[in-house]
């Protein structure tokens, strides 16, 4: 139990913002818990977003669809979007192979990463205040963080890692399928056995497969940032995902 509580302070520490000043060791046993515990931090992210969405009803629309992106982006500090910018200027650059590994570990930001934070934020943003709009329950948002941080999970294990070195080859090593497992578990008792839990999870083995394909295609492997970019790609596509479940379906 002390490890579990160790990796979930970890994860904590790890993926969000909040402010957790505890020392907890770092070694193989609690390095594997706090993978397992990604997704719960991500229930965790997507609860607080829901008490907002929730709370939020009687102020106008477009003023709570930012509210919610900010706190989301807030939560996680910009940890995953620093990937999918360092992502869309390598891939943006059209260049070699050996090219594109440096420019996504250059500092400098180009035109592309500046796209492509913009067009994300803009995609989220509208796609919260279009929920928002048809009065999709708040709690629906609940699932998608969490999924997107399980996703990340499963891109780790069965992708390939481009380098024997790095966050991700750090990361992967105390990850296997059992803990793939276990942190699965939590998601299926909190939603899994709804119709729109089990078209969510569906729908993020697509995005994963396709996304983990063209990352292996372009970079021969993933590394942390493609990681990172996989948590913001996923959330979106589950966001949109839920829209259309409550456009087409619930509406």
């Amino acid at each position: 139990m002390k490890h579990a509580l160790h990796g979930l302070v970890l994860a904590l520490q790890f993926l969000t913002r909040l402010p957790i000043p505890i020392a907890c060791p770092w070694n193989a046993v609690t390095c594997r818990w706090a993978l397992r515990c990604y997704p719960l931090v991500g229930l965790l992210i997507g609860v607080l977003l829901a008490i907002l969405a929730d709370l939020g009803q009687a102020l106008p629309t477009p003023l709570l669809a930012m509210l919610l992106l900010s706190l989301w982006v807030g939560l996680s500090g910009g940890l995953h979007l620093d990937g999918v910018m360092d992502v869309a200027d390598a891939i943006g650059s059209n260049a070699s192979l050996e090219q594109r590994w440096a420019i996504m570990k250059d500092s400098q930001i180009g035109s592309f990463a500046i796209l492509s934070l913009v067009f994300l934020l803009v995609w989220k943003g509208m796609l919260l205040w279009s929920l928002l709009a048809i009065q999709a329950s708040p709690w629906s948002l609940v699932a998608l963080p969490a999924l997107a941080r399980f996703g990340a999970l499963v891109l780790l294990r069965l992708a390939p890692c481009a380098q024997r070195e790095g966050l991700a080859w750090t990361w992967r090593q105390h990850l296997s399928r059992y803990d793939l497992a276990l942190a699965l578990v939590p998601l299926l008792l909190v939603f899994g056995w709804q119709p729109g839990g089990i078209w969510l999870l569906a729908a993020l083995s697509g995005f994963l497969g396709l996304y983990g394909l063209l990352m292996v295609r372009l970079f021969t492997g993933i590394n942390g940032d493609i990681v990172g970019a996989a948590i913001e790609g996923g959330e979106l596509w589950l966001l949109l995902c839920v829209w259309s479940w409550w456009w087409f379906v619930m509406g």
